[in-house]
């Protein structure tokens, strides 16, 4: 009763159920759709665009629709879509998450919102997590698409711009997360309109999504460039923690993987190094050094977190044991890594664009996703990206079995025990899939099990480059399989000849992941489409998850009830308190992510002003409108700055203002302090603008039309690129820092965006002083090409001389209040005005954008 009082009031329940009936519309039509000769069929693409031109919506064609690409699937692939497959795809169609266990099709799916959504002629996306899988899918479900007439693209990072323009072009355009969002950043770095490779963002279907949208979510996408910075440090920090010590010199938290200096660690750095006090403002690159030299040492583990080959430290993904090639930390803990495992050590880059993931995927008009595994964090969906997660039933019922973990009091132990549960099921031929956490891990297991002599495949990061086709063999009978948890995802294990008399794929687990999202792709690998199955968890009171959640309770009890090492405890007490042990630790992951991705956003509302801004430069055809508004603002501020409200009309600095208009906008003397007197500020500044207006087209005149249009770009385009590239520098600092605000009583996030929106406001500014100055002062000759520059090339190139060059240099500071300010006081930002005037307007918006 009190089941179907639950299904009753359950929105997923009530949606399903009509999504369960529009696929009775879908079969009705069926027999009509399948008497269509293959021109027909096709034709059908054609009719579906002309009833959208017509008025018609995508719902409205959606029940056709989806029986075309169904009887197009039956006659191109010889595969049908299941009713639950149809109703799958309706979700991604509304742009939701469909929850579709391993082996229901979900790559099929993905054909029928594609093709839905595609007939706008505004193209889809389908997002995979490798460039395997783009290519595996774009070759397979795009005969599909091609037999209906429509455009297939691949997008590759091995491809040249024009390739990439073509793959995106398409109607329907397969590729990897990364090579989207890097595409995204390189279209925002361009300097003419024919470099652009991508269209507005209009939908996306992300397979995989809680791969991408929650463990990557907080990957940053970054392009960078070189940064002139010495090394010599990271070697000095490496030797000096070299010789500290455990507990003596510096203290390690394994709950907030934090690492600490004592007293006497620090006293040991000092005399190490030669300095008086490590804490002294002018030691604070060194202190910084040590701190990341003690990360490395302590918290990183090689073959775990990463490995080192030929191409270096790489980092390994610490969700699919996946090596990250291209990837390093920032903050310059990749280069203490690089010292401490005795490697050169890379100059330290500079960001030139940045995006996250979680907010390159929020920028599609409509997104959608699926995955076997989403439930557990359909919270974070709903709230951060504003989707549903709708659990698909699936086609055949499962019968896989899920056993007891079992627990044992050592790691050796355990493995132990592993190793003779693989034996035993070996022998009897049933296939048997080892997940492990890490690299090291799986190469342990794989150790013990060559002395037994089991023949096996091991599939981790270092061994991925068959990862398909070994994954694909785990079903087959007497197959032994290690992988690290993820590996392999996206591909089908299916069951041999025999195998399923046997029970199907055996899943063995050797340590519960923090998520049980992950724990669950795991098991998910057995029991598809109706397969027999099993799956069980072996633990020791040494993994990870265990250690983080007192473990010392329960080994105490295996004590006190006399346990021998190689006894487990078994029993759903236990594995229930595992599953709290869990659900703690994705609450806390998902606060955190929340938290970052408040503090991402305070940079990414600025970066798509920037970015957007950026794009109508390069697309306009004359910027003279863009100039000199930027002129009018530069001129507002001058006369504001130097006349204000507050002071007598003789006290207001009107030579300031001559000054800086003939060092910044117009030739010297064209106006004079006599022409601003006894004018009101709004005349003043009517006045210099008209003067400049003027001035701008006798510049026309003389250096010509077409060369005035392109060297405005040029100067718009180039301050841009440098100005924002130092404020993501900057921004970063200020982030770096901002939690020590606590200490303060401030609230850190509170403080992080007040001070960076008080250092946008400022690079905006800096903008409009630098594009207005060259465009109205620089002097430009007949002879001199006029260039755009690629400020990517080279991060610490300047735009003018010596002077220009100190200016850039100068860090901007952002505005920090320390105590109460009066309204009516000077603004401590130095601009001259009284605070309610400056700073506190600045706080007000920020505080009311904050609020809407």
């Amino acid at each position: 009763m009190f089941k179907t009082l639950r299904k009753l009031f359950d929105s997923n329940e009530r949606q399903l159920k009509k999504f369960f009936a529009v696929a009775d519309q879908i079969d009705a039509m069926e027999p009509e759709i399948a008497a269509l000769s293959d021109a027909e069929l096709r034709a059908k693409t054609d009719e579906f665009k002309q009833r959208l031109e017509n008025g018609a919506t995508l719902d409205d064609l959606l029940p056709e629709a989806f029986a075309v690409v169904r009887e197009a699937a039956k006659r191109v692939l010889d595969m049908r879509h299941f009713r639950v497959q149809l109703v799958g795809g309706m979700v991604l169609h509304q742009g939701d998450i469909a929850e579709m266990k391993t082996g229901e099709g979900k790559t099929l799916v993905s054909t029928l919102p594609a093709y839905l959504n595609a007939l706008t002629g505004k193209g889809v996306h389908i997002v995979t997590v490798n460039d395997y899988l783009a290519q595996r899918d774009r070759e397979w479900m795009g005969q599909v698409f091609e037999f209906l007439g429509l455009t297939v693209g691949l997008n590759l990072p091995t491809m040249t711009p024009e390739e990439k323009r073509a793959a995106y072009l398409a109607d329907i355009t397969f590729g990897t997360n990364n090579e989207f969002g890097f595409d995204y950043l390189r279209d925002n770095m361009v300097l003419y309109p024919e470099q652009l490779t991508q269209r507005e963002l209009n939908y996306a279907i992300i397979d995989e999504v809680d791969s991408i949208l929650i463990d990557e979510a907080r990957t940053p996408l970054i392009i960078s460039g070189q940064a002139n910075k010495a090394t010599d440090l990271y070697y000095t920090a490496d030797q000096v923690v070299r010789r500290l010590k455990a507990e003596e010199d510096y203290t390690v938290d394994i709950k907030t993987k934090q690492v600490a200096l004592t007293e006497d660690g620090v006293k040991k750095v000092e005399s190490f190094l030669g300095v008086d006090n490590l804490y002294d403002m002018k030691n604070i690159t060194l202190n910084h050094h040590i701190q990341q030299a003690l990360k490395a040492h302590v918290l990183m583990k090689r073959d775990e977190d990463y490995v080192v080959n030929e191409d270096g430290v790489v980092i390994v993904d610490e969700f699919t044991g996946r090596l990250m090639h291209g990837r390093r930390y920032s903050d310059g803990l990749h280069q203490a890594i690089e010292a401490k495992e005795g490697l050169q050590v890379q100059r330290e880059s500079m960001t030139l664009a940045t995006i996250t993931l979680q907010n390159y995927f929020r920028l599609y008009k409509k997104l959608s996703g699926m995955t076997g595994t989403a439930k557990t964090e359909e919270e974070e969906f709903r709230k951060i990206y504003g989707m549903d997660v709708y659990q698909i039933p699936t086609n055949r019922p499962m019968i896989r079995q899920d056993l007891s973990d079992v627990l044992y009091k050592t790691e050796d132990a355990k493995f132990r025990a592993v190793v003779e549960e693989v034996a035993k099921r070996h022998e009897q031929g049933q296939p048997v899939l080892v997940g492990t956490v890490s690299i090291e891990k799986s190469e342990k297991l794989s150790r013990m099990l060559k002395k037994r002599g089991i023949p096996h495949q091991v599939l981790n990061a270092k061994h991925h480059a068959r990862e398909a086709e070994i994954i694909a063999q785990a079903g087959q009978k007497g197959a032994v399989t290690i992988a690290t948890n993820m590996a392999g995802r996206g591909t089908d294990i299916k069951l041999g000849e025999g195998v399923a008399e046997l029970g199907g794929l055996h899943i063995i687990g050797t340590e519960r992941h923090e998520s049980r999202r992950i724990d669950n792709q795991l098991r998910g690998r057995a029991g598809r489409q109706g397969d027999p199955g099993s799956s069980q968890f072996f633990l020791s009171f040494s993994d990870d998850l265990m250690r983080r959640f007192g473990s010392e309770n329960m080994e105490s009890l295996m004590d006190r009830l006399g346990l021998e090492e190689d006894q487990p405890i078994e029993g759903k007490m236990f594995t229930k308190a595992v599953a709290n042990a869990q659900k703690k630790v994705e609450g806390n992951n998902f606060d955190a992510r929340r938290w970052v991705l408040q503090y991402d956003d305070v940079l990414n509302q600025q970066r798509e002003i920037i970015y957007k801004q950026r794009r109508e430069v390069l697309l306009s055809d004359d910027l003279k409108d863009v100039v000199l508004e930027m002129a009018k603002a530069v001129i507002e501020r001058v006369v504001e700055a130097h006349t204000p409200k507050e002071e007598l009309e003789e006290e207001w600095n009107l030579e300031a203002i001559t000054d800086f208009v003939d060092g910044n906008l117009l030739p010297e003397g064209r106006i004079d302090t006599e022409d601003l007197e006894e004018k009101e500020p709004a005349e003043m500044v009517q006045m210099i603008y008209d003067e400049v207006v003027k001035y701008y087209e006798e510049r026309r005149a003389e250096i010509g039309d077409e060369r005035l249009r392109e060297f405005s770009k040029v100067v718009v385009l180039r301050t841009v690129d440098r100005k924002w590239m130092d404020h993501i520098d900057a921004m970063d600092q200020l982030r770096q820092g901002i939690h020590l605000r606590a200490y303060g009583q401030d609230n850190p996030l509170r403080a992080y965006q007040f001070e960076g929106f008080a250092m946008f406001e400022q690079m905006v500014q800096e903008i409009q002083e630098e594009v207005v100055k060259y465009v109205m002062k620089s002097v430009i000759t007949e002879e001199e090409a006029i260039e755009r520059e690629q400020v990517a090339v080279n991060a610490t190139a300047s735009s003018g001389g010596e002077a220009e060059e100190q200016k850039e240099t100068a860090k901007r500071q952002p505005i920090r209040r320390t105590e109460k300010i009066g309204r009516n006081e000077p603004c401590p930002c130095g601009s001259g005005k009284k605070y309610k005037n400056c700073c506190q307007k600045a706080e007000k918006t920020v505080q009311a954008g904050m609020q809407g």
